[in-house]
């Protein structure tokens, strides 16, 4: 648990007032390396652009904050560290809206450390002991769509190839729960309807995973298979599962997906991932073990899919 701070702009270690968010910069050599480093890995490690972008950026943050406190390599961070850090982010205002940083905010702060822990061990390098967490209900899943929301989704589709496709596109996205990236990377042959699955061969992580395919989104995708695929693909060659009008791989599936939400007159901001966020929420809700949906979602902690349960029980 982590306790807030009795003070604006104050913590115990070694004794200092500094103002919440500003620390001389720039980093240390040994932390400008380990900074690049970490980035490097998570770009090895197929994480989302976003992430590869956002996560170096928090790092930062916390290594200046480490150097402010006297900390100067990895080795040294002890949980003291760690929870004076988190109260310091507590009562870090929000440098783009004033008042405090959200507790969603502060929890992403908390998975970088991790993953930064987790990056030193498996480079060999001196990492740490992550053991601190945040108490209370919190989540970073915006808009959850309602079975009925989803089920005009699909009403919205349309009966030609780029129909099919667009079904055969919420069968990858809600369906089978699958990341942005995930559903662009599948090609055919990573479609198994004879075992009723499909491959993820290009998971976070590389990681590769078998998400089961059932009723209606088997029936969906192996119907655009046989009949809104070829159409799309007009005699040319490819192995892409999703294609465009031009037939080539689908890119930006987003856009689609924005002109069903708006067809089927669904106020809520919706993207690919409120459709994995939903698919979770409704299996969840239906019975289904934490353990099952994070196989099913290819996360690689037990936490990242306990924050659906703040959602069902909320």
């Amino acid at each position: 648990m982590v306790r807030k701070p009795a003070g604006k702009g104050q913590w115990s270690m070694a004794g200092e007032k500094r103002e919440a968010g500003k620390f001389a910069e720039p980093l240390n050599p040994l932390h400008t390396r380990l900074q690049a480093g970490f980035g490097e890995w998570l770009r090895i490690l197929n994480f989302e652009p976003t992430s590869q972008r956002d996560m170096p950026k928090m790092l930062k943050e916390f290594l200046l904050y480490l150097e402010a406190s006297g900390c100067h390599s990895p080795e040294n961070i002890t949980e003291t560290h760690l929870e004076c850090y988190l109260s310091h982010l507590y009562q870090r205002p929000n440098k783009l809206r004033g008042g405090a940083i959200s507790k969603n905010y502060i929890r992403k702060h908390l998975q970088v450390v991790r993953k930064f822990a987790r990056y030193l061990a498996e480079s060999g390098q001196g990492s740490f002991t992550v053991s601190v967490g945040l108490t209370g209900k919190s989540s970073n899943v915006g808009a959850i769509l309602t079975k009925p929301e989803v089920a005009r989704l699909y009403k919205a589709t349309g009966n030609d190839a780029l129909g099919l496709r667009d079904r055969a596109m919420l069968a990858v996205y809600y369906g089978c729960g699958l990341r942005k990236n995930e559903g662009i990377a599948l090609d055919v042959g990573d479609i198994l309807l004879d075992k009723g699955l499909v491959l993820v061969r290009k998971g976070k992580g590389y990681k590769a995973r078998h998400v089961p395919l059932t009723g209606h989104n088997r029936g969906d995708i192996e119907a655009y298979l046989l009949y809104g695929r070829p159409h799309l693909l007009g005699g040319k060659n490819g192995n892409a599962l999703l294609l465009n009008r031009a037939g080539r791989r689908l890119r930006h599936p987003l856009c689609r997906l924005a002109g069903l939400k708006g067809a089927a007159g669904i106020k809520k901001a919706v993207g690919l991932h409120t459709l994995r966020h939903s698919i979770a929420t409704h299996l969840l809700e239906s019975g289904m073990g934490l353990e099952q949906i994070q196989r099913f979602l290819g996360h690689s902690s037990l936490e990242s899919t306990q924050i659906y349960t703040h959602i069902t029980n909320g």
